[in-house]
């Protein structure tokens, strides 16, 4: 007995876009048939999605919810939880978000876990993930942790190579911590999720511009600039290669360097993934000079337009495997309290609108095929993060996450979305918008009306396949 079926004549399936009927059952999709084929009973639910695109709930590998932020006062609060984030992940059509345990000294593995398990129990609209974020000097017994954690499904592990800021010290793990975490994730069969910038370029940069009197976050990518990409990414990806069995996911990748530098370790046949995010694909540093221009940063910084279009060419040959957004859901107040390169607030509000964001500039306006967009957008997510083929397409035994997109132009505003008081995208035209979105065969979102709980989201658990670990995949 079928609980739901949905008629469209475009449905993105593994196998190609299709005109199919897609039958749900017990949270899964049971059966895909020719439209009109499957018996609609008694207690079946018909949607007629006729005109409308429907893909795979997207999945944002890259949020961050109840993230420690400075407020305009001075004090420390933290950004939007994960109730709010994940409230407007549904109304945008992603259905799966992955987020950070962020593991600090005092603390174990299993500890920092617990807590935050703690945090997002009961309290999360869509299913969820974390990677375990190690940082600073490693204490001996933390790979060991690791490994255990790793096991248990938790089955990424973020590293820091810089700083970031100079206020932020102790954020980053020196390489030789770092090979030791490699060696646990060749082992017990992870995958590292690394934040690469040359600590020594970045920090050096910030010294030069404060004292040169050019201090004003507009100059922003000159600190965190391309030569930092280059030479983090080529000295994190030599020492995965001297580990053998090491895999890596490139977190954010900002610039022509970094691209260049993942696509020639993939030619060498290293599993070596790249993850970008909307803002870069869709901003470049000129956009800092626009008023409230902090609310297109995060870190690392914007770069130039030859930047976007490598990043651009990496998302069609494969270099680049998804697009995320290092979402903050905060206030307007404290995203643009800081004016200066060493305290500008990082993170985007864009949880929501990057599935229409992203359809709009692939599929309507630069020729992308659907399935390519998908792909970016939730599939290869799934693939690298442990999740397929549960999450990431329609297909039979997967969940039945489901995306409606209706390609009906609209004018993005703020005070229409559903996550902050303001929005980098505000006045930006789509080409499409989710009017619907299903969570495991349940209807979380429908015609701009939210119907799912916050104890509706699922921890999934999470272990890495071989082949994405012997890479690299396509």
């Amino acid at each position: 007995m079928l609980t739901l079926v949905l008629r469209s004549g475009q449905v993105v399936t593994p196998a190609g876009v299709i005109a199919a009927d897609i039958g749900v059952n017990e949270g899964r999709i049971a059966a895909l048939a020719a439209p009109g084929a499957l018996a609609v009973g008694e207690g079946t639910r018909l949607i007629d999605a006729g005109g409308k695109i429907v893909i795979p709930g997207g999945i944002d590998p890259h949020v961050h919810c109840s993230w420690p932020l400075p407020n305009p006062d001075g004090s420390w609060g933290l950004s939007d939880p994960p109730a709010a984030v994940s409230r407007a992940a549904l109304f945008g059509g992603t259905t799966t978000i992955i987020d950070f345990v962020r593991w600090t000294h005092g603390q174990t593995i299993a500890g920092a876990i617990e807590a935050r398990r703690a945090e997002w129990h009961g309290a999360c609209h869509c299913d969820y993930a974390w990677h375990i974020m190690v940082e600073g000097d490693l204490p001996p017994e933390i790979p060991g942790e690791l490994a255990e954690a790793i096991q248990a499904g938790h089955a990424t592990v973020k590293i820091f190579t810089t700083d970031i800021t100079p206020s932020r010290r102790g954020r980053m793990v020196k390489f030789g911590d770092i090979q030791e975490v490699f060696q646990v994730l060749a082992e017990a069969g992870g995958l590292g999720v690394i934040h690469a910038e040359d600590n020594d370029i970045v920090m050096h940069m910030y010294g030069k511009l404060i004292r040169e009197g050019r201090a004003g976050f507009e100059n922003m990518a000159e600190v965190h600039n391309t030569l930092s990409e280059d030479l983090s990414f080529r000295r994190v990806i030599r020492l995965a290669e001297r580990v053998p069995g090491t895999a890596l996911y490139m977190m954010h990748v900002s610039a022509a360097s970094g691209v260049a530098a993942i696509r020639e370790a993939r030619g060498r046949g290293l599993p070596i993934y790249g993850e970008t995010l909307h803002q870069y694909m869709l901003c470049s540093s000129a956009d800092y000079q626009r008023p409230n221009g902090q609310i297109y940063h995060t870190y690392p910084s914007l770069k130039s337009p030859a930047d976007q279009a490598a990043l651009w060419e990496g998302t069609r040959d494969g270099t680049i495997s998804s697009i995320a957004t290092d979402e903050i859901c905060c206030t307007l107040a404290r995203k643009t309290q800081g004016r200066r390169i060493d305290d500008t607030t990082g993170g985007n509000a864009g949880v929501e609108p990057r599935v229409a964001l992203m359809y709009t500039e692939m599929v309507t306006r630069q020729g992308y095929t659907l399935q390519r967009f998908v792909d970016l957008v939730s599939t290869n997510a799934a693939r690298l993060m442990g999740l397929y083929p549960r999450k990431g397409a329609i297909a039979v035994g997967s969940d039945a996450d489901l995306c409606v997109l209706d390609p009906v132009p609209r004018i993005l505003r703020a005070a229409q979305l559903h996550e902050a008081d303001y929005s980098p995208w505000e006045g930006r035209a789509v080409s499409a918008w989710p009017v619907m979105t299903i969570l495991r065969g349940k209807i979380a979102m429908a015609d701009g009306m939210l119907h799912a709980g916050a104890a509706d989201g699922l921890w999934l658990p999470r272990h890495i396949p071989d082949a994405v670990r012997a890479g690299p995949l396509p």
